[in-house]
């Protein structure tokens, strides 16, 4: 009795709390919804936590406020499993083992022992991968034609590429060469060609004797177009070329002087001379140069003199200066002379001459000074440009500074160092610049801090030395910057298992619509970044599987083929595309 006592009041106590919270939720709904949200919020973080209000009677239990009444306990988690370390793969020589504790090692072993060419890009006209339908190649891919083969020049567009063979024959490919197109066909034989260029439809190329040739890009137009007179190996007897291309003649030419070296934008191509003289001269078949870019004041399709419209000019406003090296964007130029000056001439549109644009003149047809002074203002440093490089709507220069005396200063701190900088002017909207920005319109150059001011303990000759660039490849909207910080390339048979090779450092940026940077993805970068190995696959069978950086192999002597020869990786950034190949 007394116990049906206690049930009936506990009962009651059960019921006036549930009564009590029915009235609670009914003041709640009275009131505002943000207090609703609130006290539905809190009953559902009491659910989740399990919390329950609860009479347990007589093992009876009694719930109340709504709270679930089924509450299952959490399962006692099972021991993790020890997992051990699998021992290493062991070294069965001294090079193996160099190959298993580097990956730079590996690099240039391969590039030694199987030279070819990667390309990644777009492959909209079948150039990077001409066996292949996929739109993009997204990481580097080895093109089956150039499998163990060392080529002297490549230069590649969405819709071709041209390639020099190493004795010295054209390669041609791509659907814009031929719709028929399955791999690189020999074009142009017998001249002996060691440099292309490339414009929008036409392949200049540069022949170990000087001469200049023009040639379509087009199969069709090869075909069609008139065909020159060639010596043949019988005396006084000439017969036709098979295809059609010009030859470029520089007049005026001094004894001993030839051509040396040849750039090329869309629309025209610049041409130095053993004597630091320059010409240009119209390199497209559909458009004639207009934007200033040949820098010759007031020359026009209808103010050129008699004769082919693609015949040299000499740039008169640079005689008197030894010009050293030459660089070509679409549609402006650059000539660089022994003395470190830089004058740039042609479209200015973006900035890309290193100078503000000009809203009533977009264009500068005759060669200007840059004033690099200006970029050293105030800093005690006597800045000297030693190479200038250009491609799209982008202009690069690498100076040395050396650290003078100030005014003033009595005994100055590293009088004489120098300090290698890199800067950049153009466009820079797809991160072009390489300075981090992403800038519509550079005037004034601008430093591309990550290839600045760079240094390295020179261990043979101990001695701290700057980090300079070996090589600037620019595309229409990337770039590839390749350190000529410390190699080592002597590791042998009587070094020490440990004594690993390693090559040169490579730095990517700029825009990759097309995954031309080799990262695997396509965002754009504006500061300079490193890309995997080429060769991913041969660090994997080592067991590695840490990131590395891909390094290029300088120039060395091997033995290839039965024969010595001097080889070296190089990288070709073109219009959208990307290679890096084994070249003599």
């Amino acid at each position: 009795m007394i116990q049906s006592k206690s049930i009936q009041r506990s009962l009651q106590i059960a019921q006036r709390a549930s009564r009590a919270s029915r009235a609670q939720r009914r003041c709640y709904r009275s009131s505002n919804s943000s207090r609703v949200a609130v006290a539905s919020r809190s009953i559902q973080s009491k659910r989740a936590t399990g919390f329950l209000f609860s009479i347990t009677i007589g093992g009876v239990c009694l719930c109340a406020l709504g709270y679930p009444t089924n509450l299952n306990a959490e399962s006692v988690p099972s021991p993790a499993e020890v997992k051990f370390e699998k021992p290493r793969k062991q070294a069965t020589s001294k090079e193996d083992n160099r190959d298993l504790i580097s990956s730079q090692h590996l690099q240039v072993k391969k590039s030694w022992e199987n030279p070819g060419v990667y390309a990644w890009g777009s492959n909209a006209g079948r150039v990077v991968a001409p066996d292949s339908q996929e739109a993009f190649i997204k990481t580097p891919r080895r093109m089956s034609y150039f499998d163990g083969k060392i080529i002297r020049d490549i230069k590649l567009d969405k819709g071709f590429g041209a390639a020099i063979s190493e004795n010295g024959d054209m390669l041609q490919w791509g659907t814009t060469y031929s719709p028929t197109s399955t791999g690189p066909a020999i074009t142009l034989r017998g001249k002996d060609l060691i440099k292309i260029t490339i414009s929008r439809d036409r392949i200049i190329a540069l022949g170990s004797n000087g001469t200049v040739y023009s040639i379509p890009a087009i199969q069709a137009d090869q075909i069609s177009g008139p065909k020159p007179l060639e010596n043949t190996w019988l005396p006084l007897w000439k017969s036709r070329s098979p295809i059609s291309y010009r030859e470029l003649q520089l007049g005026n030419m001094s004894w001993g002087e030839k051509v040396s070296h040849v750039k090329s934008g869309l629309e025209h191509c610049l041409i130095l001379t053993s004597k630091g003289r320059v010409f240009s001269a119209a390199s497209g078949t559909e458009d004639f140069p207009t934007k200033g870019q040949l820098g010759i004041p007031g020359l026009t399709w209808t103010t050129r003199p008699s004769g082919h419209y693609d015949q040299p000019h000499e740039i008169s406003t640079l005689k008197g200066f030894e010009i050293e090296r030459i660089a070509t964007g679409d549609y402006h130029s650059l000539a660089l002379d022994n003395q470190g000056r830089v004058f740039t001439f042609g479209d200015n549109s973006a900035g890309q001459l290193g100078f503000d644009p000009d809203s009533e003149s977009s264009c500068i047809d005759a060669p200007s000074l840059l004033p690099i002074d200006k970029l050293y203002k105030g800093t005690n440093l006597r800045p000297r440009v030693t190479n200038v490089a250009a491609g799209g709507s982008n202009s690069f220069f690498t100076v040395d500074a050396t650290r003078i005396a100030g005014q003033g200063e009595s005994d100055p701190q590293g009088l004489g160092r120098i300090t290698v900088d890199t800067w950049s002017c153009g466009q820079g909207i797809l991160g072009g610049l390489g300075n981090g920005r992403w800038t519509h319109v550079q005037g004034t150059p601008t430093k591309i801090k990550a290839l600045s001011g760079l240094f390295e303990y020179d261990e043979i000759k101990n001695v701290v030395i700057p980090i300079r660039l070996a090589n600037l490849s620019v595309g229409a909207t990337h770039a590839a910057a390749t350190m000529s910080n410390v190699v080592h390339l002597g590791a042998n048979n009587r070094s020490s298992k440990n004594d690993t090779n390693w090559g040169a450092d490579v730095l990517w940026w700029g825009g990759n619509e097309y995954y031309q940077l080799g990262t695997g993805k396509r965002n754009n970068i504006s500061n300079p970044v490193y890309i995997p190995p080429m060769d991913i696959q041969a660090d994997r069978e080592k067991g590695r599987r840490e990131e590395h950086r891909f390094q290029i192999t300088p120039r060395q002597k091997i033995k290839f083929g039965g024969k010595n020869v001097s080889v070296e990786q190089r990288i070709e950034c073109g219009r959208g595309v990307t290679a890096v190949y084994s070249g003599t």
